[in-house]
């Protein structure tokens, strides 16, 4: 998971080749810069530089102070659930914007600059937003029929080999089919009931199309084994990816962005399917497990890919904060905190610049590897967390210290219901189906 998602990036990179073939930090330096071009501007100079667009104002109630345009809605509702693990109750204002960000279909985009207007066929509604929406609105309680509504639009967008894209129909990719995994599973809705075709008792689901995109194990995979791949290329290969194996861990174990930890057991292992099956969605979380605890038994983090253009250069490797964090969480709460431990130190001694930089989604996530790990939010190597994300928005209601540990009213409020939100969801009709969306790229790297 990375602080401004796949899909967001992939626009904004979009953006960028339309307008200047030079390099510009976007969303807080999520995005690489555009790269391509026949000449360097210093090579070519032109008569006149475009104006830079002009920077969209940060709406009151929204966490992070930079340009929320793609991922306005991606970090507020990991602020607020940052909050809910750390026993904050959030601002109404916070919970208010995040609310009024979502279209009638109940459809969330990126970031909306005028949500009192209706959503028209021109905004970008994506199952990231949604998704993560859902699962900070489930922390909150009491907002069952709200989540109803982005259940049912999740659920007519759905691809036809069970998962989903970032966009409407674009192809399956393990990170958008994760998150909706953690939202279905957080309104109370079981993933394996969610098939195309509808009704179909032996139609597709979520856990098909994200099995399909782990990497066997056994020969012939080498160290790549257990992994899951964001996507099949267009030759159907499938190729090693940390985000996407974090996410699927959780995922495919059922479980959210925010996790408990499981007591911890013997270090994991890539089993081989028997003959001509697959492995069932446990057994390839848990291999995809054993993937990211080989990663991080040499240096202790994982690190960022390289730039497009720069594979097999002499680039020293660039640690990947983000994607450490949430290796993190999928390990202990799949029962492998042992496997974990050495990374969750190197978090402490080196998140903090990082963190302050990237804002509240950052801090969020290191929310999420304390309460994954029991560890104090509060002194998450000298620094605390709580406070850093507070200091981020509006000023939360309560900050507390629940017992037995922090992070209760998360699991709780998620757990609460449940059942109700199943039956509310199975009376919803199905949307129309959307347009096809923009096509994206299959891979964005990260910028340090």
């Amino acid at each position: 998971m990375t602080t401004v998602r796949r899909g967001t990036a992939a626009l904004a990179v979009s953006a960028v080749l339309c307008v200047v073939f030079a390099p510009a930090a976007f969303a807080g330096g999520d995005v690489p810069p555009a790269s391509g071009s026949s000449a360097s501007p210093a090579a070519s100079p032109s008569p006149a530089a475009p104006a830079p667009a002009p920077a969209v104002k940060v709406p009151h109630g929204l966490y992070g102070e930079k340009d929320p345009t793609y991922d306005g809605v991606w970090r507020q509702s990991l602020a607020l659930l940052g909050q809910a693990a750390a026993g904050v109750r959030p601002s109404d204002d916070a919970v208010r914007w995040l609310k009024e960000q979502r279209c009638a279909d109940g459809g969330f985009a990126a970031f909306r600059a005028a949500p009192a207007a209706p959503c028209g066929a021109g905004t970008l509604v994506d199952s990231n937003s949604t998704a993560v929406a859902v699962q900070a609105l489930s922390s909150l309680g009491d907002q069952r029929p709200f989540m109803a509504a982005s259940v049912a639009w999740l659920r007519s967008v759905q691809n036809k080999d069970g998962g989903w894209g970032y966009t409407p129909g674009t192809p399956s990719d393990a990170n958008s089919t994760s998150l909706v995994i953690g939202a279905l599973t957080s309104a109370g809705v079981r993933p394996t009931s969610v098939r195309v075709p509808r009704g179909d008792p032996d139609g597709k689901h979520a856990y098909d199309a994200l099995v399909d995109l782990a990497i066997p194990c056994g020969a012939g995979s080498g160290a790549d084994a257990g992994a899951f791949a964001y996507q099949r290329d267009t030759g159907g290969k499938l190729t090693a990816n940390d985000d996407a194996t974090a996410a699927a861990v959780l995922a495919g174990l059922g479980k959210r962005l925010v996790s408990a930890p499981v007591t911890a057991g013997p270090a994991p292992t890539c089993v081989p399917a028997t003959g001509a099956q697959r492995p069932s969605p446990e057994r390839a979380a848990r291999n995809g497990a054993a993937y990211l605890a080989g990663v991080l038994a040499a240096t202790g983090h994982l690190d960022q890919p390289p730039l497009p253009g720069t594979e097999g250069g002499d680039a020293a490797p660039v640690p990947d904060i983000g994607n450490t964090a949430d290796a993190v969480v999928a390990l202990t709460a799949a029962g492998y905190g042992d496997q974990a431990t050495g990374a969750l130190e190197w978090l402490k001694k080196n998140s903090g610049t990082w963190a302050q930089e990237q804002g509240p989604a950052a801090y969020a996530q290191l929310v999420f590897a304390a309460y994954a790990t029991d560890t104090d939010p509060h002194n998450f190597g000298g620094i605390d967390l709580v406070e850093r994300l507070n200091a981020t928005g509006p000023a939360p209601k309560s900050v507390t210290s629940p017992e037995p540990r922090p992070g209760n009213a998360a699991e709780s409020a998620i757990a609460d219901g449940g059942a109700a939100v199943l039956l509310w969801v199975a009376g919803i009709g199905v949307a129309a189906a959307l347009g096809t969306g923009f096509l994206l790229s299959r891979r964005k790297t990260r910028q340090p």
